[in-house]
Order: structure tokens, then sequence, then C-alpha cells
């Protein structure tokens, strides 16, 4: 059976989520960065974030939206929204932030991160913000170019300790529309 004929639900995230969404939260960053970075530090940043417990109280924050998309009982991709200060660099008066973005790898491809990101950028709406921005490492380019096709554009810099190697990510912002 594809992986489409197991079309992804697109939800606000329970408690009930919090182990699954350690797991993939956990195992979605890996994918995306060991082979750029060393095992030492992703594993102080994976054991700093990335846990049950952890994941169950950032889902229950009023400062924060998490998404998950589930297909046939399964999380496969989720965001997580922050609604807190952004840097100067930032336009808007009520910006909103998508702090973490990642689909399960044997998903990419299958078009949820484009159904996830039209979840996000309507869900910051309903929170009343004018303005969505994101931090996404240099050395990222596939996410650089999907976040320039949903009409981000680059407004500055800022430091992501990854561990303890102190890395450039590139913020990228858009204006949202109602």
């Amino acid at each position: 059976m594809s992986l489409a004929q197991h079309a992804p639900l697109i939800r606000r995230a329970t408690a009930h989520d919090a182990a699954a969404l350690a797991a993939l939260a956990e195992r979605t960053f890996r994918d995306t960065f060991a082979a750029q970075n060393s095992a030492h530090n992703m594993d102080l940043h994976c054991r700093s974030h990335y846990g049950a417990a952890m994941q169950a109280a950032e889902i229950t924050r009023d400062d924060l939206v998490t998404l998950v998309a589930e297909a046939a009982g399964t999380l496969v991709a989720y965001a997580q929204l922050r609604l807190a200060a952004a840097p100067a660099c930032v336009p808007g008066a009520r910006p909103g932030e998508i702090q973490r973005f990642y689909v399960d790898r044997p998903w990419h491809g299958q078009g949820i991160a484009h159904t996830l990101m039209s979840a996000c950028l309507h869900a910051l709406t309903e929170c009343a913000c004018d303005t969505v921005w994101l931090g996404v490492w240099e050395h990222n380019p596939r996410a650089i170019a999907f976040y320039r096709r949903h009409g981000f554009v680059e407004v500055g810099d800022h430091c992501f300790a990854l561990g303890d190697d102190p890395q450039r990510d590139i913020l990228l912002a858009r204006e949202l529309s109602d």
C-alpha cells in the first residue's frame, strides 16, 4: 500500500501524542542534521530538547501551538509555532514563529510539507499574527528553497546552539494575509 493511500490528517497535538511526537521529533532532527554534525553535539541537543515529558509540557504551553500530521494512526510530520517576541529584524506588529517544521523521511516528496505549511499559516492567522518568521540553518539548502517557494524572504540571522557548536541560522519572514 502506498503512502498516498493514507492521506495525513493535520491536527493540534494532544497530551496523548507526547511519546510519539518525541520519537518523531528526535528522529527527524537526526535525519536532517546528523550527517553534518558531530554525534556529541547531536546527542547534547536531543537530550535537552526531546522526550515524552518535554513534548507533553510543550503541548500544554499557551505560547506554543503544536500541529501533527497523522496517517494510519502514525505521526508523520509536525510543526511547532511559537507566539513570543521576535528578533528586531522581523517585521510586523505581531509576528509568530515556525519554531520547528519536520516531515518524516518516508513522507518526503508526498506533498505533506506543503499541506503542513498551509496549516501553520492558517493557525498563525487565527492567532492574530500578521507576520510569520523562522530560522533555518545556512547549510540546509533544501529547506531554504522550500521556504522561499512559500514566500519567505531573508530578514537577518542569529546563532543557533547545536550542543556546544554555535551555528548560523538565516532568519526568513513573510507577511500573513487574512
